[in-house]
């Protein structure tokens, strides 16, 4: 972890002969080559359009592999040194989003030409390295494609994602991104913040004591949480219904619903117990309209009925915790 950390065990880029420069190319174009192929691979199933893009990609840095493997037979012969990114110090790196799925198209497509950004600078570096005037020129040429990616992409996507299809990619991401984040996510701080206020502000008016009041917050808000996480991830495996991973929605719905409580638990830490009602007042106000904002912006529900809904929800619930609270 230290010598990852440090670059202890590695070679300065400085130190790298024309050799080893040509050998780190061609590592470098075969691992981006299979990154693309997994992005596609990725990307298949849910958009499939965009995944010929990536499939478009692979193939052109194949054949920049391929060329720098031919200059490589020539200068040094067929054995090729193994040097990777890894053992070069300040070297890029590539992240590891293409073991993730599933991917984002934006965020794929912005990885994508950073990827090609980095390679550009490399084989411009590597260039003002190089004496020999055949790798010049190939090196050049290839520092010229890695920054015409851009283009190319442009052109693939042109080619291969019609502007329909990349409407109906674009309503397919933002569908997964509701059914798998939004939605639980929603659920939970509705539950969170609304079922949580009778206990809260029943034990407030009943004891008087902040400390106490904090206390039955912070169970009912971290208990609600547990709850609402392992009912949501193990309810739906989103196999059949497409809502996505059970982990991603629990861990959403779970934080979201936990968040709900504490926000009008956290203020009970203060030791004035009218100071502290009214600010918790004051959250449980911005949590529900937090609460209709949600609704109105992914959901579609219309802004006033989504705020009636919840303000009325809420206010009947505050209301029986401080009758209850009085009793």
């Amino acid at each position: 972890m230290l010598s990852r950390m440090f670059g202890f065990g590695r070679r300065s880029f400085d130190s790298l002969s024309e050799q080893e420069m040509l050998a780190l190319a061609i590592s470098s174009e075969e691992d981006d080559a299979r990154i693309y192929r997994a992005y596609a691979d990725g990307l298949r199933e849910t958009f499939p359009h965009s995944a010929k893009v990536f499939d478009g990609m692979a193939e052109e840095e194949d054949q920049h592999r391929a060329s720098l493997i031919e200059r490589h037979r020539q200068r040094f012969g067929d054995r090729i040194p193994l040097i990777r990114r890894e053992h070069v110090r300040g070297f890029y790196e590539r992240k590891p989003d293409w073991l993730v799925h599933p991917l984002g198209i934006e965020h794929v497509r912005a990885q994508a030409e950073a990827m090609e950004q980095q390679a550009e600078r490399f084989y411009v570096a590597a260039l003002a390295r190089t004496t020999d005037a055949s790798t010049r020129k190939l090196l050049g040429d290839l520092a010229a494609a890695e920054k015409g990616h851009e283009s190319l992409a442009r052109r693939l996507v042109s080619e291969n994602v019609p502007d329909s299809a990349q409407a109906e990619e674009g309503f397919a991401e933002r569908r997964q991104f509701i059914l798998t984040f939004v939605q639980p996510g929603l659920a939970g701080l509705m539950d969170g913040s609304v079922s949580t206020l009778a206990p809260i502000f029943a034990a407030a008016f009943a004891t008087q004591d902040t400390w106490q009041t904090f206390l039955v917050g912070l169970s009912a808000s971290v208990g609600a949480g547990i709850s609402m996480g392992f009912t949501e991830a193990a309810h739906d495996d989103g196999k059949l219904s497409g809502r996505g991973s059970p982990i991603k929605r629990g861990l959403a719905s779970g934080i979201m619903t936990a968040l709900g409580g504490l926000g009008h638990a956290l203020p009970y830490l203060i030791t004035n117990f009218w100071t502290a009602t009214i600010i918790a007042g004051v959250v449980v106000f911005f949590e529900l309209w937090a609460i209709a904002f949600i609704q109105n912006r992914y959901m579609e529900t219309p802004f006033l009925r989504a705020a009636f809904q919840v303000v009325l929800g809420g206010a009947l619930v505050f209301a029986a915790g401080v009758l209850i609270g009085n009793a």
